[in-house]
Formats: structure tokens, C-alpha cells, sequence
């Protein structure tokens, strides 16, 4: 029953007035420019604590997932509390291996003709946590579908915590949709697609830093909109 409470407590965020007790969304947040993913084999401690590890441009604004990959030494890796299948499985979408130590991939976002996207969290219940992605392609790209949505619940790690040097969002579940065409819905809201979904919260994370990253692709791979939540 978890998982049924965990997205009626969302639904209910979207209430009329109930914003107020639901604040944690992407509204009013930067429009990011990439998607900076860093994957960082579970092996390595050295990694985690290096101060030299790769980060976005401080001249632009983009959404950073950090992904532990399992290792060879499994549960008795350094940072194999945080290692999950889900960094194995984005490698393999990207055709890329596991890494020794540190691998980065950045993808730009498509500027040539915005989309809106906007995320929101409920509040954590019974191990889980409502988790809502809202789409609404750019009105010159909405044949360009079908798109493909990657939604993140990561852990925010400040700089200077838990080891690490710099700030960290550790990719902690993960969930993957994608939507058609474009359906219309009203005269105001047309073409707007929508997820919610209860995400369980892993053993050992802490629910008050947990956040949600988001971001579309659209049927060439191209990744066109991306988006974090923030609690205000």
C-alpha cells in the first residue's frame, strides 16, 4: 500500500492552495543548459574525495547526477552503499564501459526551440516519495516524438560532507517512461504530458536531501528539456 499512499500524498500537493506544505519543484528554478553526468566506479574511494573532480562550467547552468557503479569488489567496495544497477544500465544506453575510476558524459540541451519542463516531489511516506514530470514540447517540435523521460531521485551531498569535495547529487532511484506525440488536452494546456509516480527511498538515504532531476529526449536521442527540484 505504500507506494498508492505515497502518490495520493503527491496528488494532493497539486491541490488548489496546498502548494503552501508541497514546495519542493523545479518553479522558478535556472533553464538548464546540459546534463552533466559523472559515473564514478564504487571502488574507488579516491574518486569521491578528490577535489579535482569534473564539474560544469561555472558560466553556464546544468543539472549534475553523479552515478556509483558497482565494482568488481561489490558490497565491500568503498562506496557500494551507494552503487545501484540503475548507473549499469545508463552505461549501457550509452554504449559506454564501466569506468576504473571517474567517467563524465555531458549532453547539451537543444536551444534552437525551447520545451518546458517542470518537476515536483511529495513529501517522503512509508519509504517512498511522490514523484510528478510535467512536459510540454516547444509548438515547432511536437512531431518529434515520441519522447523518452528519465526522472532521478538523487541525494544532494554539500561540498565538504560525507568526504566528498564537492557537491554531489547521488543518483538513488530511478524512473523511465515515454510518452507519444502529443495528445490535446485543452485549448490551454495543449500537448502538456504528465507522470506521477510513488519512488522508493533506498536504505540509508536521507530523505531531507533528496531532490528530483529530470530531462526528455526526443525520438533522435536529443535531449531537449531538464529540470531539478528545489526545496524552498
Amino acid at each position: 500500500m505504500a507506494p498508492t499512499l505515497a502518490g495520493l500524498l503527491l496528488a494532493l500537493s497539486y491541490a488548489p492552495g496546498a502548494w503552501a506544505q508541497a514546495s519542493c519543484s523545479s518553479d522558478g528554478a535556472p533553464q538548464p543548459v546540459a546534463v552533466f553526468e559523472r559515473f564514478i566506479n564504487a571502488d574507488c574511494e579516491a574518486c569521491w574525495t578528490d577535489p579535482a573532480t569534473p564539474a560544469p562550467s561555472a558560466r553556464g547552468q546544468a543539472v549534475v547526477l553523479d552515478w556509483i557503479v558497482p565494482g568488481a569488489l561489490g558490497d565491500d567496495a568503498p562506496l557500494s552503499a551507494a552503487a545501484n544497477g540503475d548507473a549499469l544500465a545508463r552505461l549501457d544506453t550509452l554504449a559506454r564501459p564501466v569506468p576504473a575510476r571517474t567517467d563524465v558524459h555531458i549532453a547539451a540541451l537543444e536551444s534552437a526551440a525551447p520545451a518546458q519542463l517542470r518537476v515536483a516531489q511529495g513529501p517522503p511516506f512509508n519509504d517512498y516519495m511522490g514523484a510528478a514530470i510535467t512536459f510540454t514540447p516547444a509548438r515547432a517540435a511536437r512531431q518529434h516524438g515520441p519522447w523518452r523521460f528519465h526522472l532521478a531521485l538523487v541525494e544532494s551531498v554539500p561540498a565538504g560532507t560525507d568526504g566528498t569535495a564537492v557537491p554531489r547529487n547521488v543518483v538513488r532511484n530511478m524512473l523511465l517512461g515515454a510518452w507519444d506525440k502529443g495528445k490535446k488536452l485543452s485549448k490551454t494546456e495543449q500537448f502538456k504530458q504528465q507522470e506521477m509516480r510513488p519512488v522508493r527511498i533506498p536504505e540509508g538515504a536521507k530523505p531531507e536531501r533528496l531532490r528530483l532531476v529530470g530531462w526528455v529526449q526526443d525520438a533522435q536521442g536529443r535531449v531537449v528539456a531538464a529540470a531539478q527540484s528545489r526545496c524552498q
